[in-house]
């Protein structure tokens, strides 16, 4: 154990282990949020122009920043994107989690040294186990292998190139102090920009830096206390600003949500057990994104894990606490993995529970395991140790390839996720759209149902059950009617939202549906529309317009369709959107009403930002001025023909 370039070859296999292990996970395809994340590009146009490729990067729809350095990083794949092929984008995502674990790597030998660590080939020991305990976790397939989370790899890439100029520019300051503080400050200040513009959370980086020094046992070179006032506790308390900002304790601040904020911070204790729990006795495949049906914490006691799982995270910060001069690496991985967590494990109404968000918090997890086998390798024979070492990365290797089978196959992995999340209903809506593919629409019908009793909140179940009859033909007014009563009553959500487009979207491929059916869609929508919940949805309430707009043009009512796409238009205030609706009502042979509507579409085009522009001005310009062209030829034609 004590041949330092050894531990480099070591490094290497890993490495190199990592790749092969992952290799089947690339063939696997698109999941869930990486169509409506990337699928923007199709509405910019050709990536390769850069004006297209600006307004998409500038334009995200992945939280408050927009992301926009990460969506830069998918621009060379758009191509491959646009065709379906997921392989070359989740092959950046690997490099990108190989370069992680290189860095983690590095920066454990330079973290060990500033700790006062001295024995350099005990360090470089030390942080090879440790980073590839973290590159080889199968826990993390679930951030390579899905191809959107590369939002979740960039902040952890950037935090870790910061953390080298960090350390490198500490090590300086007895030297070169100036040199050093200005290395410290630019690389601090530069990778919580590129951090939080690839992904919100990456705002963390001074308080993580500010948790390695808490933890620093080694007063030597440490950097002043304006300094650190300045460039890590400010940067640290805004983010705390910021969090109690987000502090709402009505019983409803989130539409979409089941659960309230008092209610996230309990079910969150046990979510983060539960984080801990796979890290260290790892599964080769968890949960998965169907997350809806995850039992929220209602009270310390309901369920009684709650109560539980606080104690031990209590237990937990207060033996970081008081081993912390004496075992600063135990507190460390503690405090660190606390840390990371604070921004999507706490007050914010995000989803209750991704494995990705362990991406940033595990990277030190394992240097308390990787340093107390070392220090066993001194005590026993170093051949016992090698084996113990071995068989942990043999074991997380196992289970990584096993994770990565998984994810060579989208159907099979959503399938499986399904069929562990008996509550979720996007879960049991996944079991029942591949059975009512296959023809067996009365099983998928009765898993619905089942389903329906166990979540009779949910608007997906719903629609989707009505969705199945009408492929069936087996639908009756009644079943459009029990919707509707269903649908004014529950609590809206997103997958709901999308569920009536689906609906929507396929009846207008059946005219037979719309003939006799059509005035019932449109009071589903309207009961939608009247419910609060939904019109707290961004952008619903003008696509339900939209929808009953399209419902209408079927139904031969132009005048009435032409006032409901007028109202969708002036909500939108979006050119694309107003083009749209436009092309669909002339497209039916209403160019009156069309030439109307197009009209107010170019007013709303007058009036829009250009930085919320799909296309460039020049496009608009002549797709207007064909638009108008074409169908007022086409209108004095037929009132030509008419006339004869």
């Amino acid at each position: 154990m004590h041949n330092s370039r050894l531990s480099f070859f070591v490094f290497f296999i890993v490495i190199c282990l990592t790749v092969l292990i992952y290799y089947p996970s690339l063939h696997g395809g698109f999941l869930f949020d990486d169509v409506p994340n990337l699928g923007e590009m199709r509405q910019y146009g050709d990536m390769s122009q850069w004006n297209n490729a600006k307004k998409f990067i500038i334009n995200g729809i992945a939280g408050p920043t927009g992301r926009p350095i990460s969506l830069l990083t998918f621009i060379p794949q758009a191509d491959a994107f646009l065709a379906g092929n997921a392989f070359p984008l989740k092959v950046i995502n690997l490099i990108i989690h190989i370069i992680c674990g290189v860095l983690i790597f590095w920066i454990t030998q330079l973290l060990l040294c500033a700790y006062g660590y001295s024995h350099s080939k005990k360090n470089t020991w030390i942080a090879m186990l440790c980073a590839s305990f973290w590159l080889l976790h199968p826990l993390f397939v679930s951030t390579t292998a899905y191809v959107i989370q590369r939002m979740a790899q960039l902040p952890l890439l950037f935090t870790l190139l910061a953390f080298v100029g960090y350390f490198k520019g500490r090590a300086l300051i007895a030297i070169k102090p100036y040199f050093a503080y200005v290395l410290m400050t630019i690389s601090i200040g530069l990778g919580t920009i590129l951090a939080t513009f690839s992904k919100e959370n990456g705002a963390l980086l001074p308080l993580l830096i500010l948790v390695i020094e808490f933890c620093n046992p080694n007063k030597n070179n440490k950097p002043l206390w304006q300094w650190r006032a300045a460039c890590l506790w400010l940067p640290s308390l805004a983010i705390v600003g910021m969090m109690l900002h987000y502090i709402e304790l009505s019983s409803d601040p989130w539409p979409s949500r089941n659960f309230n904020q008092i209610e996230r911070l309990l079910t969150e204790s046990r979510i983060v057990v539960d984080y801990l729990g796979q890290l260290f006795i790892p599964r080769i495949e968890g949960y998965g994104f169907f997350q809806d049906g995850f039992l929220v914490s209602k009270s310390l006691l309901s369920p009684i894990s709650t109560l539980f799982s606080i104690l031990f995270l209590l237990f937990l910060f207060l033996v970081s606490l008081l081993v912390r001069k004496k075992y600063p690496l135990i507190a460390l991985a503690i405090l660190f993995f606390f840390a990371a967590h604070l921004m999507e494990s706490t007050v914010i109404g995000l989803e209750l529970y991704f494995e990705h968000r362990n991406y940033v918090a595990a990277i030190f997890l394992f240097l308390p395991l990787a340093a107390g086998l070392y220090t066993l390798s001194e005590i026993v024979k170093p051949s016992v140790v090698i084996f113990v070492s071995l068989l942990i990365l043999a074991f997380l290797s196992a289970m990584t390839w096993q994770r990565a089978l998984l994810w060579s196959d989208e159907n099979k992995l959503m399938l499986y996720w399904a069929q562990n999340s008996p509550n979720s209903p996007r879960a049991q809506s996944i079991i029942a759209d591949v059975l009512a593919r296959g023809g067996h629409y009365q099983e998928a019908n009765e898993i619905v149902e089942r389903a329906l009793k166990r979540r009779p909140e949910s608007g997906l179940l719903s629609l989707q059950l009505l969705l199945q009859k009408i492929k069936e033909d087996s639908v009756s007014q009644q079943d459009f009617i029990r919707t509707k009563q269903h649908i004014s009553l529950h609590r809206a959500d997103i997958q709901a939202a999308i569920a009536i487009r689906e609906l929507v979207f396929y009846t207008l491929d059946k005219p037979q549906i719309i003939a006799k059916y059509g005035d019932d869609l449109l009071d589903i929508l309207n009961a939608m529309s009247d419910n609060p919940s939904y019109l707290r949805i961004k952008d619903f309430k003008s696509y339900a317009l939209f929808l009953q707009g399209r419902i209408l043009t079927l139904q031969n009512k132009p005048d009435v369709a032409y006032q409901y796409y007028s109202q969708s238009l002036a909500l939108s205030t979006d050119v694309e959107d107003g083009l749209n609706m436009v092309v669909v009502m002339g497209n039916a042979g209403y160019l009156p009403q069309a030439l109307k509507l197009l009209d107010e579409t170019e007013v709303v085009y007058d009036k829009q930002p250009e930085n919320t522009l799909k296309k460039s001005r020049i496009y608009y310009d002549e797709t207007i001025k064909k638009t108008r062209h074409d169908m007022l030829t086409d209108l004095n034609a037929g009132l030509s023909k008419v006339a004869s």
